[in-house]
């Protein structure tokens, strides 16, 4: 391999030697970097095999305790949040105007840590980057827990020769200077000595002798060497050992996202293969949140590319116990391809299964004391001979990684490698001695004794034994064990394991268990986790649910809270609800909303038309309040939120954890009242769309929301107050709300409010304002400037309705009308169609008497039939407007509301579509021809539309009315600034 050019010229930095020195040992130790164990010393160069990782600043804020699998897949969920990447190299570098000296970046087991630190060494001591740091100290709390470092006294002087340097006259001091010289703490979850920061004790000089607790926690404190760079990483669960205090920057590393995923493949395989292994991956959605790890990567690479390469082959495991099993394989094979080219075997090398038998013991005691790393003495506790070449041999070079130092350390190379040997391990010795490693108690002993052993009651006990978990450490140990129980994944391990003898087990109990644990469990973590047990016994309870939510047959039944828990986990990992979650598929109520809010917390836009009030907005308050949502767009239209409601939503909108950028509620029963908490708000949020159209705010509202548009904190591009009732006097105090804070609303709709003359002027004003950022101002000041005439057709017409005025009116009469055939007539439906096709933004009004629909349908609406499938309002392809003698009921596919408006002293309506919006509105229309808002369905529209009648009664009438269309009144002014 070609080294980089660079690494003969290096810059000399002080006078000494030192750095030279350093640099030139920093190479031998990190030009390369393990792949597997280093025990086969398997190395690679780094720059051969270095992909990208995905770093952020800041860390997830999530829960750190729990399992990080669930970790992961939350992360995965965040991934297109507006995080802040970072590369390795730049973490201490200055940003904006900042230098962090004291880093902490946290990461799950195997996401690339230390691969991180390696690479940031590397290019140090290569001169590429960092070079204005002199000195750079690696010293990993692996190796610190040494029993000679941790129970003598020394110096911080003493500590370096021991790591960097062999004399102490290589090192004589310390060079002087803010950031010269850097240290880094790798695996802080791996420290076996306490550190306590509340102790008062100040150890300042670097010749100074003290324990290694002390002299570590005065450096991070700033009391030792106070302007040297620390960098400390971390699993997240050992991250709160240092008080965020003593840290000035927290990153996180968050392991590949998917273009880092691809590229690892890629670089690792011929790119047809790793095309194959990606779509693969893609399909099973276990395997795709696991392969975020660089570590799972490298396993799916050594199970995957083997089995593409066998002719014929087209079995791929599609579970992760599946994957492991063949992980396990491959490595079986490398083994005994070791021992056939050894040519010295040795005569008393443990046979393959004792391995994996003591390797799985010893990966379930220290799973359940919560280790990940070992010593020597933990090994022979489980008969295994540390001096035994086959221990680190084929299989187990790669599986298991003994680092070298005084006190030798063992670990598996991934924690998830561990928990799938402990559940192979429970399995074996229940299957071969009927052993349930679970009991605590003498009673419990007894009970098994004489219980019938089956493997239900060992996953009945280890169910229970992983829901007891306060992090979940065991989830995903359980799942390997339940995996183990299905006969193709024995028929696999029994190319492992030759001497197992396969038995079909009945995994219906254990099935049926899981499912009553869902309906009792109410945390929603352990719900997934148990819903992603079924998926590991392949039960097909997910499925079921997952195809009545497709075809609708749930959403209108009494869910069970098992449905409903099933529901969130299918939304969950579906990547459909990642992008936009709609409730109203599902269930339009609170009920429904407090059911799904881990869906909205974990999507981007939601949710309107959805039937909800003030009592959903506390929960989505606190939705908005969580670390790191990916919720950035929430549109709660056509909900009954009301001012209370929205003095809710505006605490969530206050919270720095906040990241909401648009904000939709048009039509919620909103007055002046909401507007002072909205104002509020306004001064600390990153909302930059504001929609509060159709709700009676009225210049008072405005007024109070001016006090919040002033400030020059204020974010906001886009306000729209369609239809607010706004007057000259409002936009009065818009315009001096615009002249303190100019520089950010962008676009201003005040359509459908009467400004007047006096202050459209005052607005327009603004958009000439070079100093004014306002650059559109919509007024339209009546719906008639979208007016079309139509004209009812004839060969739709039901046999009893009377077309009259040149087909613009429709009556219900008892005789039938001596119409001829055709293929478009509603045979039994007292209904008609018009022959103009709505398409763009379309206005028209209509007159009624009697009881009539008013209504907008497809085109392609049934016609022959008298159910549901063709009457106006009771289908999927239509939309109405019911109006009778006491009030407005607004009604689609069979679902009907009130309107809560009377309709006494009202016999016209309006009609307002917006075929490619998706919004179809209805108002009643007053005799002095004010317009009241009656309901506004929001939709996607997918054929084609015309305006539809439907009459309910013997001499019901419909006319339609004549709209003129004004133009000088009407304005849609945009203003592009040169």
């Amino acid at each position: 391999q070609n080294q980089e050019s660079e690494s003969d010229s290096i810059p000399k930095i002080s006078e000494s030697n030192s750095p030279i020195k350093l640099k030139n040992q920093l190479k031998l130790d990190y030009d390369q970097i393990l792949v597997g164990n280093s025990q086969t010393g398997h190395q690679k160069y780094l720059n051969d095999i270095y992909t990208d990782l995905y770093v952020v600043q800041n860390e997830t804020g999530g829960r750190v305790n729990d399992h990080e699998v669930r970790q992961i897949e939350l992360n995965l969920k965040q991934s297109d949040c507006k995080d802040t990447p970072i590369e390795c190299n730049n973490i201490f570098k200055v940003h904006m105007g900042r230098k962090n000296r004291k880093v902490l970046t946290m990461g799950i087991a195997g996401v690339g840590k230390t691969v991180s630190v390696s690479k940031f060494i590397h290019d140090w001591a290569h001169g590429k980057e960092n070079q204005d740091i002199s000195l750079i100290f690696p010293l990993p709390f692996r190796e610190l827990n040494q029993k000679e470092l941790i129970t003598q006294k020394l110096s911080l002087m003493e500590l370096l020769h021991k790591f960097c340097f062999s004399s102490p006259e290589e090192l004589p001091s310390l060079p002087e200077g803010d950031g010269k010289v850097m240290f880094i703490f790798d695996g802080l979850d791996e420290c076996r000595f306490p550190l306590s920061f509340k102790k008062n004790y100040r150890i300042t000089g670097v010749h100074e002798k003290t324990t290694l607790s002390k002299m570590i926690t005065s450096l991070i404190k700033r009391h030792l060497v106070p302007f040297s760079l620390i960098w400390i990483t971390s699993r997240p669960a050992a991250a709160s050992l240092i008080p965020r205090n003593y840290i000035d920057q927290v990153t996180e590393v968050r392991g590949f996202n998917d273009e880092q995923k691809e590229k690892y493949f890629n670089k690792n395989s011929d790119p047809e293969v790793a095309g194959i292994i990606i779509r693969h991956i893609r399909k099973i959605r276990s395997l795709y949140i696991m392969c975020h790890i660089p570590v799972f990567c490298w396993i799916s690479l050594n199970v995957l590319q083997p089995l593409l390469a066998q002719k014929g082959n087209d079995k791929m495991p599609t579970t992760l116990t599946g994957m492991y099993i063949h992980f396990l394989i491959s490595q079986q094979q490398k083994m005994v391809e070791k021992y056939n080219d050894d040519l010295e075997p040795k005569d008393n090398a443990m046979s393959f299964d004792k391995i994996i038998l003591k390797l799985g013991e010893l990966a379930f005691k220290q799973l359940e004391k919560g280790h990940l790393i070992f010593y020597k003495e933990d090994l022979e506790e489980c008969g295994l001979d540390v001096s035994d070449g086959s221990v680190f041999s084929g299989l187990c070079t790669q599986i298991f990684h003994k680092t070298v130092s005084t006190r030798n350390v063992y670990s598996f190379v991934h924690l998830s490698i561990q928990e799938f040997l402990a559940g192979l391990y429970v399995f074996l010795i229940h299957k071969n001695e009927k052993a349930n490693p679970f009991l605590q108690t003498w009673k419990e002993e007894v009970a098994w004794k004489f219980s019938k052993k089956t493997p239900f009651h060992l996953h009945k006990a280890a169910i229970n034994k992983a829901l007891q978990s306060e992090n979940g450490h065991l989830d995903l140990f359980l799942r390997f064990l339940l995996g183990l129980s299905l006969e193709s994944n024995q028929s696999d391990l029994k190319e492992l394991l030759p001497k197992l003898k396969l038995k079909t087990e009945k995994m219906k109990c254990t099935a049926e268990y899981i499912r009553k644990k869902i309906e009792n469990e109410n945390s929603v973590e352990r719900t997934i986790n148990l819903f992603y047990c079924l998926s590991e016994l392949k039960d097909d309870y997910v499925e079921e649910i997952q195809k009545n939510f497709r075809t609708g047959n749930l959403s209108v039944e009494n869910l069970s809270s098992a449905q409903w828990s099933a529901l969130v986990f299918v939304l969950l990992i579906s990547e459909e609800t990642q992008e936009i979650f709609e409730l109203q598929k599902y269930r339009r109520s609170d009920e429904a909303l407090m059911r799904l809010l881990p869906v909205i917390k974990n999507t981007k836009r939601a949710l309107r038309n959805c039937n909800l009030t003030s009592q959903s907005c506390e929960s989505l308050s606190s939705s908005l309040q969580s670390s790191n949502s990916p919720l950035r767009e929430l549109d709660l239209s056509c909900n009954e939120l009301q001012d209370s409601g929205v003095e809710l939503l505006s605490d969530g909108l206050k919270s720095p954890n906040c990241q909401l950028e648009i904000l939709r509620l048009p039509i919620c029963s909103l007055t002046a009242q909401c507007c002072k908490s909205l104002s509020s708000a306004l001064l600390s949020s990153v909302l930059g769309e504001l929609d509060l159209s159709n709700n009676d705010l009225r210049d008072s509202g405005v007024k109070l929301l001016s006090d919040g548009l002033k400030s020059l904190h204020c974010q906001l591009k886009i306000l729209r107050l369609s239809g607010c009732m706004v007057t000259e006097e409002g936009c009065g105090y818009v315009s001096s709300a615009l002249s303190s804070n100019p520089s950010h609303l962008r676009e201003l709709d005040l359509s459908y409010n009467h400004p007047g003359d006096s202050g459209v002027k005052l607005l327009s004003e603004k958009l000439e304002d070079p100093n004014c950022s306002l650059d559109k101002l919509k007024y339209v000041e009546q719906k008639s400037h979208y007016a079309c005439n139509l004209t009812l057709d004839s060969n739709t017409a039901n046999n009893h309705i009377i077309l009259s005025e040149e087909n613009r009116k429709m009556t219900y009469a008892e005789e039938n009308q001596s119409y001829p055939d055709h293929a478009e007539r509603f045979d039994r439906a007292p209904q008609v169609l018009c022959r103009e096709s709505l398409s763009g933004r379309c206005y028209w009004e209509a007159e009624w008497s009697g009881k009539a629909h008013i209504s907008v349908a497809y085109k392609g609406i049934s016609r022959k039939q008298g159910n549901r499938d063709c009457m106006f309002g009771l289908n999927r392809n239509s939309w109405s407007l019911i109006c009778s003698d006491d009030k407005f009921l607004a009604s689609h596919n069979n679902h009907t509301i009130d309107t809560c408006v009377s309709s006494r002293s009202c016999r016209k309506v309006g009609v307002d579509v917006d075929v490619s919006a998706g919004t179809l509105s209805f108002y009643s229309i007053s005799d002095t021809h004010k317009l009241t808002h009656l309901h506004t369905f929001n939709t996607t529209f997918t054929e084609s539309l015309c305006a539809a009648f439907r009459l309910m009664v013997y001499n019901s009438s419909v006319s339609l009315c004549q709209t003129e269309k004004p133009v000088s009144s009407n304005r849609d002014i945009t203003h592009t600034p040169v």
